[in-house]
């Protein structure tokens, strides 16, 4: 038996169809649509994950039915919530399942807790495939599950941000979502990522393209400032601000969900959870690399160097002599 793979064409088509509307310059009290499909976007290893899984847990509490789905070859987005259980990718259970000549079920793939339905896509091993590639498999089997059947209220798409290959920016490219939010801290790598993502976005819009921004989510926010000057200078909203904290940090590293009205925590993931909803999506102004230094301490981030051009006498080292040429002269045979 052999697995039918749908047309890529229809069904990308099927994924502009749940996002035709241009929400990006609109302003509106309430979602549009009756399911959000929002796409989270991060530097590898800033939080996502841990954002994700305490945000999908507390729109559970508050009675929201809520998929996530994990878009990282790592297969780590919902190691959180299941209390550090690996979880059975997609790509994975695929291809055991068709060495078999069996279909993949729902219940190969998805499995849920405390009322969050979750799953992996998974990804090649390192050196055996295109991540990217993975991602757009991924998602032609979930369309094959019935994916645009499903009932959810939200959609949680994890995707690394600094990976720039086309996979990775398929939410955007093919507005598969509605919006994005973007996860990142006060230094200068993960608001670079945050930097490209917004350029995609921007990107897209000009050729078309109907997903926006709906805001910055801050991890680990010591208070230093720069995130929040980030989103201000791009024109995003800031949806909440994640502090540096040892009890978050030993919460997460165990495995526990603080994203509870149980939890100390509770407020401050019910307030993401208000604002991931009604935050429309926007057109966001990224900005070019000499503005994103500019929003550190010079002294931080080698304000004060200067190109120096090489000569291509520096270039030659001890074997510098003045020739007329860069050209090879070979010796006579």
């Amino acid at each position: 038996m052999t697995l039918d793979v749908p047309n890529l064409k229809d069904f990308d088509q099927r994924l502009r169809d749940e996002a035709n509307e241009d929400l990006a310059d609109l302003i509106s009290e309430e979602p549009t649509k009756q399911t959000q499909i929002i796409a989270i976007y991060g530097k590898g290893g800033i939080g996502k994950s841990f954002t994700l899984a305490n945000l999908s847990h507390m729109m559970a509490e508050q009675g929201k039915r809520v998929l996530l789905i994990g878009c990282d070859p790592k297969s780590d987005t919902t190691s959180l919530l299941f209390g550090g259980k690996a979880c059975p990718t997609i790509i994975e259970t695929s291809t055991k399942k068709k060495l078999a000549g069996e279909e993949v079920a729902i219940g190969d793939v998805c499995f849920k807790r405390g009322g969050v339905f979750a799953m992996e896509l998974g990804g090649p091993e390192v050196g055996r495939g295109c991540g990217g590639r993975g991602i757009i498999h991924g998602f032609e089997l979930l369309e094959k599950l019935g994916f645009h059947d499903w009932d959810f209220d939200y959609v949680l798409l994890d995707f690394l941000g600094d990976v720039v290959c086309g996979g990775f920016g398929l939410p955007i490219a093919r507005d598969m979502a509605q919006k994005v939010i973007l996860v990142a801290s006060n230094d200068l790598q993960s608001l670079y990522v945050a930097n490209n993502v917004c350029s995609a976005v921007e990107y897209f819009r000009k050729l078309g393209g109907n997903v926006g921004v709906a805001g910055l989510v801050i991890n680990k926010d010591d208070g230093s400032g720069e995130a929040q000057a980030f989103a201000e200078t791009v024109g995003v909203p800031l949806l909440a601000s994640i502090p540096q904290d040892d009890d978050l940090r030993k919460k997460s590293a165990n495995y526990q969900i603080v994203g509870s009205a149980a939890s100390r925590w509770g407020d401050l993931f019910a307030g993401l959870a208000e604002q991931v909803s009604a935050a429309p999506p926007v057109r966001p102004e990224p900005l070019d690399q000499d503005g994103l230094l500019a929003l550190f301490d010079s002294d931080e981030v080698g304000g004060g160097i200067v190109l120096e051009p090489a000569t291509d006498a520096d270039m030659r080292g001890k074997y510098a002599t003045k020739r007329e040429s860069l050209e090879v002269i070979y010796d006579d045979a």
